[in-house]
């Protein structure tokens, strides 16, 4: 009797499982989420896809001062001078999401201040 019941219900909870599993993939595999997808890169097309920090914007001589002093304090970290008719801004870092450039200005913020974290464009 003990036997039985185990494997009655060591069958039901295979079955069960597999159940689950195939409506996972089907799930997956709909149009909806396909075109969810889709808009999704469209958009990272068109906008752009990341974070950048902004550490300056401003006159050019400060800007390049900035992005030195930079350099020598995070060697290992991106930094971009850009030109903004009329002010130059001092960019620095790559992050693909929010929550890491967030984190990364945390640190940055202890010997530079005013940081913004902007999306990248195009």
């Amino acid at each position: 009797m003990k036997n039985k019941f185990f494997t009655v219900f060591l069958i039901l909870f295979l079955t069960g499982g597999l159940y689950t599993l195939n409506a996972q993939n089907k799930t997956n595999s709909s149009q909806e989420v396909k075109n969810l997808i889709a808009k999704k890169r469209a958009f990272n097309k068109e906008y752009g896809y990341g974070y950048r920090i902004q550490i300056y914007y401003g006159d050019e001589t400060k800007a390049r001062s900035l992005q030195s002093k930079f350099r020598i304090n995070f060697p290992n970290v991106y930094t971009k001078l850009d030109y903004d008719q009329p002010n130059w801004k001092v960019q620095v870092g790559n992050y693909k999401t929010k929550l890491e450039a967030d984190k990364a200005a945390i640190n940055f913020s202890e010997k530079f201040s005013g940081l913004i974290v902007i999306p990248l464009g195009k």
